[in-house]
């Protein structure tokens, strides 16, 4: 006789470290095949929550979608909890975000979901409820530049994930290796939609005119060389810098930057409009910091990088250094040096290659989920 929850639709609750959007991530573009593969799956989506006591001393209280209550974004149900207590007065902050979650869990008619875990802070949900758990780790926040209190508690919460988790995912080789010392890990890397970056499309109107260096990428003091990029702006003055995606960097940094003439910091893009940038570009350019934490990751935009053709350089980082043509790796003192030969040396026909889809990994991580129980 057939279980009768193998009948009845799949749930899901997703702690993300990510905003739902039109920017999209690892967590967002699995979740969309994931739909395709099980139309019938139930989600819901949990931001990052507002922080009233930032957001009161930054005066940056953000407007638009509902804070507290359950939004609808299509087939999938997202909610932005609100964080009240700051977490250094203890784990009442933490109780507070659980019942929110708890709460819209029962709103949207979820009995005994199964939790994909990306935000570690959430560990103590995974306690309160006993729902099974699927702890995903796509980046080693353990050697990003945090405080020592956000270092320790982060620490914490991650070792215990790693002890109560059914199941865990990490993306990179490096991940499997420090989170696999532990116990057994499951490695699904990152991967691109192919045909979307492939499909031609007409060059955005704000790329500026003249040779282009494009990042596609988050910009953040743990991730890019900030440096090298003000080295490139100003040897090559001729090259336009282009730098597309979310800016988090500090805020002095970012004026730095923008006050170089031939830097453009152009912010998000919504992921569909990403491709007609890559293709447009006369260069991809990863101007990566050289780090543990760098090691960590498996850059989506490498595999970005591969499906548009396009001629990329990229520091010998992780993800970037083992790929081959079109990818050409470069130490800091030969960066700019790379650049400006393909800049220099003119147009040449894209060289296309085989890279693992979304749909793919979605079909692991699909299997991953189901053996949650």
């Amino acid at each position: 006789m057939a279980d009768p929850d193998d009948r009845a639709p799949r749930e899901i609750v997703i702690c993300s470290m990510e905003p739902w959007g039109n920017v999209r991530r690892r967590i967002q573009l699995l979740l969309s095949e994931l739909l395709k593969l099980d139309p019938s799956l139930k989600v819901l989506y949990v931001e990052p929550p507002l922080d009233v006591a930032h957001a009161a001393l930054s005066r940056r209280w953000v407007r638009g979608n509902p804070v507290g209550r359950v939004r609808h974004e299509g087939n999938v149900k997202v909610l932005r909890p609100l964080k009240p207590l700051p977490r250094v007065l203890g784990a009442a902050s933490d109780r507070l975000l659980e019942a929110q979650v708890m709460r819209a869990a029962r709103v949207t008619g979820m009995h005994k979901p199964t939790l994909w875990v990306n935000d570690a802070n959430y560990a103590g949900l995974v306690a309160r409820t006993q729902w099974p758990a699927l702890y995903d780790v796509t980046d080693d926040w353990l050697l990003a530049s945090i405080t020592d209190r956000e270092r320790r508690r982060l620490a914490q919460h991650d070792r215990y994930l790693l002890e109560i988790a059914q199941v865990v995912v990490v993306c990179s080789p490096d991940l499997a290796k420090s989170r696999g010392r532990q116990r057994a890990v499951e490695l699904i890397p990152n991967g691109v939609d192919v045909k979307l970056f492939r499909d031609p499309q007409p060059r955005p109107s704000d790329l500026p005119n003249g040779p282009v260096a494009l990042y596609p990428g988050v910009l953040h003091e743990d991730r890019l060389d900030v440096e090298l990029c003000i080295d490139l702006a100003t040897r090559r003055s001729d090259i336009h810098l282009v730098l597309v995606g979310p800016d988090a960097l500090r805020s002095s940094t970012s004026a730095h930057l923008q006050s170089l003439a031939n830097v453009h910091v152009l912010g998000a893009r919504p992921y569909t409009a990403v491709p007609s940038y890559l293709q447009h570009a006369d260069v991809l350019v990863v101007p990566h910091v050289r780090s543990p934490f760098t090691e960590s990751l498996d850059p989506i935009k490498a595999y970005e990088c591969v499906a548009v053709g396009r001629p990329t350089v990229a520091t010998p980082v992780a993800g970037f250094r083992d790929l081959g043509p079109p990818v050409h790796v470069a130490d800091r003192d030969r960066f700019v040096g790379v650049v400006g030969g393909i800049i220099d040396g003119g147009w040449r026909p894209a060289l296309l290659r085989d890279v693992s889809s979304w749909t793919d990994r979605a079909v692991s991580f699909d299997a991953a989920l189901r053996s949650c129980r």
